[in-house]
């Protein structure tokens, strides 16, 4: 079956820090969408290859959570020669966009509420907290924990609205990591394996969802088997 195009008007542009912005998409065609936390969309981008305009597909993860049914929203980092993060930090409010409907399996496996880990590098945090969202929206009873690790103070984001979820949910915790960060900073310091292989204890019926750069999956992946989390509960999407 052939993947439904969709077509939605830019509602909203953040600029969150010197390098993401989150893109708000109030849903023309169809005017609301059903989809998983988790899952991505296919934004059609004008492409120049051999010097010719071509049409491609380039896939962002839906940072929003699937109760938002008519608008939907991208977190978005600016890749230096990214035909896909260039068309989309050009975008304006007012502007319209095409895209596939939303695809893709990183999402919650299992209707068991056993404690969750959530590990996240930079706009891999897009899935997880329209994941991290969704489940405190419809109030499972589980622990719920993030590692989520950036570079430096100016990289920083969205703390606020965990900082809030947190308050809401006493399940669920967060704890963002700098990798590099100024003598001024009082947050956690280091790279996000070294938070997990520290302070992660693996539990019965645990599961865990990583989104990154694929050094960092292939990292806590080897982490948490050693650490006794079977293979099967280890759930992953690249991003870089």
């Amino acid at each position: 079956m052939p993947a439904t195009k969709c077509l939605a008007e830019v509602i909203e542009v953040k600029r969150l820090t010197h390098d993401v912005k989150e893109i708000a998409f109030k849903l023309i065609q169809p005017d609301h969408l059903n989809f998983k936390a988790g899952q991505y969309i296919a934004i059609e981008v004008t492409e120049m290859k051999d010097g010719r305009p071509r049409q491609n597909n380039r896939p962002y993860s839906i940072v929003s959570p699937p109760e938002e049914r008519e608008v939907i929203r991208l977190c978005v980092n600016l890749v230096n020669s990214g035909p896909g993060s260039s068309y989309l930090h050009k975008l304006k409010v007012g502007e319209q966009v095409s895209f596939l409907q939303p695809f893709g399996y990183f999402v919650l496996k299992t209707e068991v509420p056993a404690p969750i880990l959530f590990v996240a590098t930079g706009t891999g945090i897009a899935p997880i907290l329209s994941m991290i969202v969704h489940l405190i929206h419809i109030n499972r009873q589980q622990e719920i924990l993030l590692y989520w690790g950036l570079r430096s103070e100016r990289d920083l984001y969205y703390q606020d609205l965990l900082a809030a979820l947190a308050e809401k949910d006493p399940l669920f915790r967060f704890e963002t990591t700098l990798s590099q960060p100024s003598a001024a900073w009082q947050g956690a310091r280091g790279r996000v394996t070294e938070k997990i292989a520290k302070a992660f204890e693996a539990g019965e019926n645990q599961e865990a969802y990583l989104c990154g750069s694929l050094a960092m999956i292939r990292e806590v992946r080897t982490m948490l088997m050693e650490k006794g989390l079977p293979k099967s509960a280890i759930h992953f999407e690249k991003f870089f």
